[in-house]
């Protein structure tokens, strides 16, 4: 394998050639010294968005008031649509914007288990998103469930044979996530997805840290069930309503247990029994959360014209240059590659560990480069396809050898705060 050049010169040409070097100037950018490499975390401000939120304060809101939501109510299944057939590879009716991704989680989750009658046990792994893992040990507590939790190496992510172990015919749901948030290990969704059909159980996927920046192919892996959130790759904003997907064949066999009015058949009708509509809106609950919606709609419209597949191939081009740069750069200082090295192993986020990475990151935000600390020790930074430069790229580790070479972060508080 040919050997990177470490000048910057080389950095400055990757990014002439880039192809969607032009979605830059489509983002909010109030500080053009700062590098933001947490877009994993929360996405940057479409300026589209910006314009069209405020379309709908003023306009939808504003002067249409209640007859807006002929227009409004079925958002949540239009803007889901947008999702599978741009970033998520679902045909249409199988995607539905809906609740937080926690909400999502409790509902499918708890359909599943209904729906396999005498498998009382889920799976997750013990490096799982922390709220996945509390959902599920919730359900079991309240279900007298079994929560089977397989280990998984921080750094390298799953290895089905703790799950082909773990997998029996007292299995009911599989929850896993495709991009691990910790080191960004990708999982093949297709592999494990066929491993769990073969047990019988059905199979869950959380698709946070990958819808946008990975191609995700529901529909051909043959995956039952997902969830995923808007406001990182997806550039919806903080707090921005997630979506949920439900294969088309399952959809009339759940029945999620939050039974909200607009998952009601004929629901002005004001019934009084729940009688839920056919198809994925099912699974919705209450009033859908408009403003965050059109949110969702603008900042999947922008990922599709860059086009998932481009995204991709950029995502892999900045991560695999910064992983050069740190072996050369920051391995001397102490730091070490926490993620998969192999770029078909890997998301769009690296992650290095370092012994005092929680001092490290907060030296490095000082300087001007935003990323995030995550448990133990690790330093995790998120490169976006869409707006991230490789020259980014090039100055924050330039910033990070710095400092990491003259120990300045070593009279900060060694404890982390709340947010990290």
């Amino acid at each position: 394998m040919t050997a990177l050049p470490s000048n910057r010169i080389y950095a400055e040409q990757l990014d002439a050639a880039d192809p969607l070097a032009r979605f830059r100037d489509r983002f909010a950018r109030p500080d053009e010294s700062l590098i933001y490499l947490d877009g994993n975390s929360l996405g940057p401000l479409p300026l589209a968005t910006a314009a069209r939120i405020a379309e709908v304060i003023g306009s939808e809101w504003g002067a249409g008031l209640v007859r807006s939501w002929h227009h409004w109510a079925g958002l949540p299944r239009e803007v889901g649509d947008l999702i599978g057939e741009h970033l998520t590879g679902a045909a249409p009716g199988q995607v539905l914007v809906s609740d937080s991704t926690t909400v999502n989680l409790f509902k499918l989750v708890n359909a599943a288990l209904d729906a396999q009658p005498g498998r009382t046990v889920l799976i997750t792994d013990d490096d799982n998103f922390p709220t996945d893992r509390y959902v599920l040990a919730g359900i079991a507590a309240q279900r007298g469930c079994e929560l089977r939790m397989i280990h998984t190496d921080l750094d390298a992510g799953l290895d089905t044979q703790p799950l082909l172990a773990a997998l029996g015919p007292d299995v009911a749901l599989v929850s896993l996530s495709h991009v691990a948030y910790r080191s960004g290990a990708l999982a093949d969704m297709e592999q494990i997805t066929g491993l769990v059909h073969d047990a019988g159980a059905l199979m869950l996927w959380d698709l946070c840290h990958s819808a946008g920046a990975v191609p995700v192919r529901l529909d051909a892996s043959g995956a039952d069930l997902a969830i995923g959130c808007t406001y990182k790759y997806l550039n919806a904003g903080p707090g921005a309503p997630a979506f949920l997907y439900v294969r088309a064949g399952l959809q009339d066999r759940l029945r999620q247990p939050i039974w909200g009015w607009f998952g009601q058949q004929d629901q002005f009708a004001m019934g009084p029994a729940y009688d839920p509509v056919p198809g994925i809106e099912r699974f919705a609950t209450g009033t859908p959360q408009i403003i965050g919606t059109v949110a969702v709609a603008e900042g999947t419209k922008l990922l599709a014209e860059a086009g998932i597949d481009r995204l991709r191939e950029k995502g892999v081009a900045l991560t695999s240059y910064l992983i050069h740069l740190a072996d050369e750069w920051l391995a001397p200082h102490g730091f070490r590659l926490a993620s998969p090295r192999a770029d078909a192993r890997r998301g769009s986020h690296v992650t290095l560990h370092h012994p005092d990475a929680w001092r490290v990151s907060q030296a490095l935000i000082a300087a001007g480069v935003i990323g995030d600390f995550r448990t133990p020790d690790r330093l995790r930074l998120g490169p976006v396809p869409i707006t991230t430069r490789f020259t980014d790229v090039w100055d924050a580790l330039d910033r990070l050898r710095q400092l990491a070479a003259g120990k300045s972060y070593e009279h900060l508080p060694a404890t982390p705060s709340r947010i990290t």
